[in-house]
């Protein structure tokens, strides 16, 4: 095993710099997917190395329930800082699970609790509330629904609002949540994908920016209608719901609404600094996986030549 189980655990780092430049730099579509992609790897291979961690320090513990020979010195000496590391294991892969647990269940109660509230309307697309408090959200599930309130229905302009549909729609219809609750996850597994988390909650509300203009026909109304929306709006009721103007920085999305559309492109050219970056978050992602395969492989063996008939 050696150095390899844990370089997974630090290699999201390698990821870090394209966060940022993806968001500036490639069209938010392939931005999105490829920030959620690499968070994804990152972090199933780095809790998959807390695991293998995790079973070299419960074969250190007095009475645990692994085969005796799993903890012959031997075994030990083949296996790096197991005193420390592998039972340091224990509570941090315990924490990672825990915290993923929680994530996982929030984003399923909250949206659950949101379409009991919502039974006793007709079951259109559009759920409009009788609600001062202005906000605008996607609900996803077996019928996808597009919650607004009338207070940020009475702030907007009618053609403002075409842009709110268009762009909660376009949160429907891409399963932007997928995106989100994937990323929320890798960030609970290794804090180390935070900044992806963060930049994949910016780029499917671009996305979704984008989307709204070639709906409506014009990004500078969708730009006034996310600025307006974002002055008054109280933002969806978990992160892992796409709201209108609720996620992401709204100035640059402004911005980059006033701007040119976005070139499409699935690959950014290499010579480039965010294609510099981007080889970098994959070749990371391709490390990561050879060296938990690595550590995986090479645990197995120890402990089935450890393991008695």
């Amino acid at each position: 095993m050696g150095v390899f189980v844990f370089l997974p655990l630090v290699l999201p780092l390698t990821a870090w710099p394209i966060a940022r430049l993806a968001e500036q730099h490639l069209h938010p579509r392939a931005a999105t997917w490829l920030l959620t992609s690499v968070a994804a790897v990152l972090a199933v291979c780095s809790t998959l190395c807390l695991a293998l961690l995790m079973v070299v320090g419960t074969a250190q513990l007095p009475g645990n329930p692994l085969p005796d020979g799993w903890s012959d010195p031997e075994v030990r000496e083949a296996v790096p800082y197991d005193e420390v590391a592998g039972k340091a294991a224990i509570p941090a892969l315990i924490a990672v699970v825990g915290a993923c647990a929680r994530a996982a269940w929030r984003h399923h109660r909250v949206p659950r609790r949101a379409r009991a509230a919502l039974a006793q309307l007709p079951p259109r697309a559009v759920a409009v509330l009788p609600d001062e408090a202005p906000y605008a959200y996607a609900l996803p599930g077996r019928r996808d629904r597009i919650v607004v309130s009338t207070g940020m229905l009475d702030a907007l302009s009618a053609v403002e609002r075409r842009a709110l549909f268009a762009h909660e729609r376009a949160h429907l219809h891409a399963r932007h949540h997928r995106f989100l609750l994937a990323v929320q996850l890798a960030a609970r597994a290794n804090p180390f994908l935070r900044p992806l988390r963060t930049a994949v909650g910016f780029t499917a509300e671009r996305w979704a920016d984008e989307e709204a203009a070639v709906a409506v026909g014009s990004r500078r109304v969708v730009a006034r209608a996310v600025g307006k929306a974002a002055l008054i709006a109280r933002g969806a009721p978990v992160a892992t719901l796409a709201g209108f103007a609720a996620a992401g920085p709204v100035p640059r999305r402004v911005a980059a609404l006033l701007g040119p559309a976005p070139v499409a492109r699935v690959w950014p050219p290499i010579f480039t600094a965010v294609g510099l970056a981007a080889w970098g978050a994959a070749a990371g992602a391709a490390v990561s996986a050879l060296a938990s395969a690595n550590s995986a492989l090479t645990l197995f063996f120890i402990l089935k030549a450890a393991t008695p008939l």
